[in-house]
């Protein structure tokens, strides 16, 4: 009977000097004497017996995530964040052994779960402090690990029901694109589109997904986030020309004239849309070799003006269109001309009466499309002539427009109609 109640005071007695080292932790905390309390609890686990003690990994976060807060102390132990959720991680994970639901996480509950919201908040708040003095290295690691402490609170139900922190997602996409890890921004930014999140600014997100995986080649994610744009900004035109750039680069023709054809179709009103596919028409139907055009270059070419005339009523102040309805009409007129200077006697000989009849038809038809072709130059030369400063591509269509009137003029007998045009030829540069 003595030995049983021997054995009963040394338990309690042990039970005594546990409880006593957890409450010096504790006690040490509380009088936030950090150090002190870090080396008494490290001591305590450090301990056999001790590691599967929920309460002193629970104790061990606390002291951790208030050193690292503390000026004076958190550089001495610059991941105190990462110890103290490890630590929340195995308290966690012993406490889901205790059977009584009431009991399970009591520690954890009593403080509103603060311990992680600590964490989620550190974290956070260094993340911006880098992002603002423009390291988005060490800002991108930050919030890194806020969306770490996020996702593990989220996989417990803590985040009445929200799956993604969006704006610390937005921030670490935004901090991986500037420090130029592109694929990592991808990872981030792509969370934010699979879940069809909208807001200001926002759509440029799913257009920079798509054009980064267009750029990379992979086709089908571009066409993923176009899909997951168009879904939450179904009205926006981006999508349409985007998809007409990817299958101008990786398509057949006939999917590209589809796909304009269904846009042009969707966008009656929309100039750009139109002036695309006259061109798309054209440089697919035209080459100066005629054996090397296509066997439909005269449908093509035809429903090139078709369009190329549609975007011209849409805006005639465009003069890209102006130039291309002119450069087509001037490119009937060469092909005419060709066709004039085949027509030769042969050697020794003289042209037949219907063969001097069809050169002259010939010329004709050349000065009638000439004449067709001058008032669209003369309308870029309208638009962009007077202007001061011009693009280079403006300042392009302009000297072509000015040397394709020198050439119509020459050809046409009008000395004094080319030389005006000439003099303006050479003065763009200067002017513009």
């Amino acid at each position: 009977m003595k030995s049983l109640i021997l054995a009963v005071l040394m338990v309690t007695t042990g039970l005594g000097v546990f409880a006593q080292k957890i409450d010096k932790a504790k006690d040490l905390l509380k009088a936030k004497k950090l150090t002190e309390a870090k080396t008494e609890i490290e001591n305590f686990l450090a301990v056999e017996k001790n590691k599967n003690n929920s309460e002193g990994w629970y104790i061990r976060a606390k002291v951790y995530n208030a050193i690292a807060v503390d000026s004076t102390l958190k550089s001495s132990a610059p991941n105190s964040r990462e110890v103290a959720f490890e630590s929340l991680k195995k308290y966690m994970e012993l406490e889901s052994t205790v059977k009584e639901k009431e009991k399970k996480q009591m520690l954890l509950s009593m403080d509103n779960r603060l311990p992680f919201v600590e964490l989620y908040q550190g974290y956070s708040k260094d993340g911006a402090s880098y992002y603002n003095a423009n390291n988005y290295n060490d800002a991108l690691v930050q919030f890194k690990n806020t969306l770490s402490i996020f996702e593990y609170m989220s996989s417990n139900g803590w985040t009445n029901n929200i799956v993604l922190d969006t704006t610390t997602t937005l921030y670490a996409g935004i901090s991986a694109e500037k420090a130029n890890k592109l694929d990592d921004a991808a990872i981030y930014y792509g969370k934010i589109a699979e879940n069809k999140a909208t807001g200001e600014g926002f759509i440029e997100i799913y257009k920079w997904l798509s054009d980064h995986y267009k750029q990379k080649g992979d086709i089908a994610t571009a066409q993923k986030y176009v899909d997951l744009g168009k879904g939450v900004y179904p009205t926006d035109a981006f999508w349409s020309g985007f998809e007409v750039d990817m299958l101008r680069e990786k398509g057949t023709k006939e999917q590209l004239f589809a796909k304009y054809d269904e846009i042009t179709t969707k966008y009656p009103d929309n100039h750009l849309f139109m002036f695309n596919y006259a061109v798309e028409l054209y440089t697919t139907g035209y080459n100066t070799e005629m054996s090397k055009r296509p066997a439909n270059s005269k449908e093509l070419i035809e429903k090139a003006i078709v369009v190329a005339n549609k975007a011209i009523a849409l805006k005639p102040d465009y003069p890209n269109a102006q130039m291309l309805m002119g450069q087509i009409i001037y490119n009937q007129a060469a092909d005419i001309a060709t066709e004039n200077k085949a027509i030769r006697p042969p050697q020794g000989g003289k042209l037949k009466p219907e063969e001097l009849k069809k050169k002259e038809d010939l010329r004709n038809q050349v000065s009638k499309k000439y004449d067709e072709a001058i008032p669209y130059f003369e309308k870029v030369d309208a638009l962009l002539g007077e202007q001061g400063k011009l693009k280079m591509e403006e300042k392009g269509y302009l000297k072509d427009s000015y040397d394709l009137l020198i050439t119509i003029y020459e050809t046409k007998g009008n000395k004094d109609k080319a030389a005006a045009y000439t003099e303006k030829f050479n003065t763009v540069d200067k002017k513009h």
